[in-house]
Parts: structure tokens; sequence; C-alpha cells
């Protein structure tokens, strides 16, 4: 008697899982990367020299200065976050930027638009809301916002651009769930928020900077037109 296939949910879930390295193989290897990444820093290096790697490639003022590149670029390659500690605050950031972000939303993105516009969005909000955070930042230290220790703050992962692809990511929802996965997408780093200046905490700021690029670039035309010939292929293929 032959076995009846999964039908349901779970068969959904699981044709999604067999299709993931087809339909996104480049966010396939940059979430292997990180996560080897995680591994290497936490059992390869010992703690001081995995603190002083992070050090290096943070993007803080003093880094963004004297090694600007080498910050933006290799900040990428590794997340802020834990794994293990799965009762923690911490996971939940991990969740939502590795697991939501990266892992789904930049998935779909890579599917959607093609590997190379992918990497543009992903670099792209990482590196504009890094900047931008950066200026917030010099002006909040010569108005007294900030204390002049978050000129060398631990600053590093892949969060400001999967706040980036979180916020284009509204466009794979069914409208009616939009506007509540945006208000999500701009709402979550503010539950974490640091309000012991007059400001936020910079990286609340520079997570609510990237989700608003994010969805500023769903009113950039080529996105739309791109999501229209998606459709109308699929259509033809279908019909």
């Amino acid at each position: 008697m032959n076995a009846q296939p999964p039908s349901g949910p779970s068969a959904g879930t699981l044709r999604a899982v067999r299709a993931y390295p087809r339909r996104a193989p480049l966010t396939l290897a940059y979430v292997c990367l990180l996560l080897a990444g995680h591994v290497w820093l936490g059992q390869g290096l010992s703690a001081d020299r995995a603190d002083a790697l992070l050090g290096y490639l943070s993007t803080n003022l003093d880094n963004l200065r004297d090694h600007p590149l080498r910050a933006l670029l290799g900040s990428v390659l590794f997340f802020d976050g834990t794994l293990t500690d799965v009762t923690s605050t911490d996971f939940v950031g991990t969740f939502i930027t590795l697991g939501l972000g990266v892992c789904c939303s930049l998935a779909w993105v890579e599917h959607r638009w093609g590997k190379w516009r992918a990497i543009a969005v992903f670099l792209g909000g990482h590196v504009v809301a890094t900047l931008l955070t950066a200026v917030v930042i010099v002006v909040a230290l010569r108005h007294g916002g900030y204390p002049t220790a978050v000129r060398q703050s631990l600053d590093y992962g892949v969060s400001y651009g999967a706040q980036t692809v979180l916020a284009i990511g509204t466009l794979a929802l069914p409208r009616r769930g939009r506007l509540p996965w945006a208000v999500f997408v701009l709402a979550w780093p503010l539950g974490g928020a640091d309000w012991s200046a007059p400001l936020p905490d910079f990286t609340t700021i520079g997570h609510v900077l990237a989700a608003v690029l994010g969805f500023g670039l769903l009113a950039v035309p080529a996105f739309r037109r791109q999501r229209v010939r998606a459709t109308e292929s699929l259509t033809v293929r279908t019909g």
C-alpha cells in the first residue's frame, strides 16, 4: 500500500523548505556564513580575541572615521544575539532579525527581485541606516544628548539590513496584514529601548531609520514594475 503524501499546512511547510535552496541560494549561503561566524566567535576564539575582533568591526564613530569600509562590511558577517538562551529578550531579537529578517524576508526579496537587488537592498539598508545614525550621534554629542563614551560603543550585526528587508517584506503579506506588520516592524525596537538619555539609545534610532528606508523603497517604481512582471508571468503559466 502506497503511503499518502502529507497534506495541509505541514505539506506546505515541507515544500517551502525543500524549495528554499533553489529559490534563495544567496540567502541560504549568507545564513550559513552567519551561523559559522557565530560558532567561531563563541567556540573558536578566546573571549578576549572575540571582543577585540568585534570591537574592530564595530560601526561606532571612531571606527567609521579610522576604517569605515572594513567596519561597515565586516560588521554584517556576524549577528548580535543568542541561539541558545531562548527565554531571554536577546533571543527574541535574534528571532526577529536573523529568523524573520534574514531567513524569511531577505529570501523573499531574493526570490522576487533577484540576488543583486537583494544584496543592494540589504547592504544599502545597513550602510545608510548606520551612516544616518552616526549623524544623529554626532549631533546628539554636541548637544549633550549622549555621553562621550558612545563614540567607542560596540555596534555590529545584521539588524539594520534585516529591518530594511522586514519592511519590504510587507508586500509578501495579504493586504489586511500589511498595516499590522508595518506597525510591528517600526515598534518592536522601541520595546527594548534605553531612555537613560534624552534620546533613545542609538541602535533603536538605527532600527527605526532602517525600517523607514525599507518602507520608502516600496514606493520606488522599479520595485512595483518587477512585481507586476512576476505576477503577469505567473498568470501566463497558470492560465
